[in-house]
């Protein structure tokens, strides 16, 4: 089977959040299985320069009014497309903001031409290789099915797969005829709220729609979570699917982790204390045997940033230290490096996004935090689990679907993996956190919750078979 995956974002070629591990680490697991995938992505300038001279496929003379050349390369075991238009893509600045941390004001054209070149090659535009099914990935590449549907070639079949429907590429309606759909595109796929919604459009054309846990499936139905398209999700509830993410368990593997001070394994759990004390010594804590809690995060108020602030004191008074790694709102910036100031030794952090340091503090904090309102997915209690970082996280989304509460019932079976709250308040928070830490000072309890998670399978294995069948079934096979 060959499959066109169409995303903004690779990882290891450029990322901005947990999109690109994903669109990365899927093509991989699925060659395992016999599915030969194609991934792709903009030719921005940190994919331009990691994948050197690649060769011209074929050349798009007018893509929206713009032109663009496809490259054929390969990266690190990636089989890549890569849609080179330096006029959209070579700028300073990250895949959707400029250097001033703004949205590039022709988003909406950026990405409907990756988009436009992606229903082109699906339907056809390679002479020695035709997919069997699209797959896209968020708003970005969200146009591929509606431009499929509006062609007068054939089409394919196609799978969205909603990550967080938060974003949803909304622009003004204005834009409809620079997209160079029929009018009646916009009233039967594209109109929202008299705005033009490249999620929407997907959500109404695409064969099928994913999301990337099953709660997350059974969330976005509903008005708290459906961010304002859950009616729209609601009429496509026949063909919505959950399958929750693995992650990469060769580059997250803390028996060969080059990034850590000390490799460690399941048996070898005393190691951990050399990555402790050289997480320690990186953000300047007291070196004490009180318990370690991060943070990595984008420090916005989805994320539950802004109550994650409103408990350092209590946390600290508790008996623990906390080190943040993430950027975010202006605000929460401020609020968390004020209480770093407030209690030196205690707390520690760093703006920004480091990957070395990433994997240091999962392989040397005790516990991490992650108090999301929603989280589709989620992967660090992933990494978490895998590093003996034991998770503590809100009952939503793919955190419920991953992580069993440490209660009575569950340490008594020897099945809990980290700690659940439910309210993502101060109050639940806080007794969540208290809770971790007489878990903590229960070394065998402590080390049992450790040694679960850390046998828990994370890998893409069974979620990357739940997509084969999930292909199956859209080509008829299933």
């Amino acid at each position: 089977m060959n499959v066109l995956s169409v995303t903004s974002e690779v990882y290891p070629l450029i990322k901005t959040g947990g999109l690109a591990d994903v669109a990365g680490a899927l093509p991989l697991a699925l060659d395992a299985l016999g599915i030969n995938t194609r991934t792709l992505l903009p030719g921005y300038p940190a994919v331009m320069d990691k994948i050197g001279p690649a060769n011209p496929l074929m050349h798009f003379p007018d893509l929206l009014g713009e032109a663009a050349t496809l490259l054929a390369a390969t990266y690190e075991g990636l089989d890549l497309l890569v849609l080179d238009a330096p006029s959209l893509y070579q700028r300073a600045g990250g895949p959707y903001l400029d250097p001033t941390g703004q949205d590039y004001a022709d988003n909406w054209k950026r990405f409907a031409v990756l988009s436009m070149a992606g229903a082109e090659i699906a339907q056809g535009a390679l002479n020695d290789w035709q997919p069997d099914l699209v797959h896209v990935h968020d708003w970005q590449a969200a146009l591929v099915p509606v431009f499929m549907r509006y062609s007068e070639k054939p089409e394919i079949p196609s799978l969205l797969t909603i990550h967080n429907i938060a974003f949803q590429g909304q622009f003004p309606a204005n834009i409809l005829p620079e997209l160079q759909l029929p009018g009646h595109a916009y009233w039967e796929a594209l109109e929202y709220h008299g705005t033009v919604s490249y999620l929407k459009g997907a959500i109404v054309t695409a064969h099928a729609i994913s999301t990337v846990s099953p709660s997350y499936a059974e969330e976005i139905l509903e008005p708290a979570y459906g961010m304002g398209l859950e009616g729209v999700v609601a009429s496509r509830a026949d063909s919505l699917h959950g399958i929750v993410n693995g992650i990469d368990i060769e580059a997250w593997n803390p028996a060969k982790d080059a990034l850590i001070a000390a490799s460690y394994g399941v048996t070898t759990l005393k190691k951990r204390s050399l990555n402790r004390d050289s997480l320690s010594k990186h953000f300047g804590l007291d070196q004490d045997n009180s318990p370690i809690f991060c943070v990595i995060s984008r420090l916005t108020w989805q994320k539950g940033m802004d109550v994650l602030a409103e408990i350092i004191d209590d946390l600290v008074a508790e008996g623990g230290k906390l080190v943040v790694l993430g950027s975010g709102e202006p605000g929460l910036e401020w609020a968390l490096k004020t209480a770093a100031n407030r209690h030196p030794g205690r707390v520690g952090v760093q703006l920004g996004y480091n990957e070395p340091l990433s994997h240091l503090m999962q392989a040397g904090s005790d516990a991490i935090i992650i108090p999301s309102r929603f989280e589709p997915c989620g992967l660090t209690q992933l990494y978490g689990l895998r590093y003996g970082c034991v998770p503590v996280v809100a009952r939503t989304g793919g955190l419920n679907d991953t992580i069993i509460d440490a209660n009575t019932a569950a340490l008594a079976a020897k099945v809990a993996t980290g700690i659940q709250f439910a309210a993502v308040t101060a109050d639940g928070l806080k007794q969540a956190v208290r809770r971790t830490i007489r878990l903590f000072n229960d070394t065998k309890t402590w080390n049992q919750i450790q040694k679960q998670g850390m046998k828990a399978d994370v890998s893409w294995e069974a979620s990357a078979q739940a997509y084969v069948h999930l292909y199956h079934r859209l080509l008829g096979k299933g």
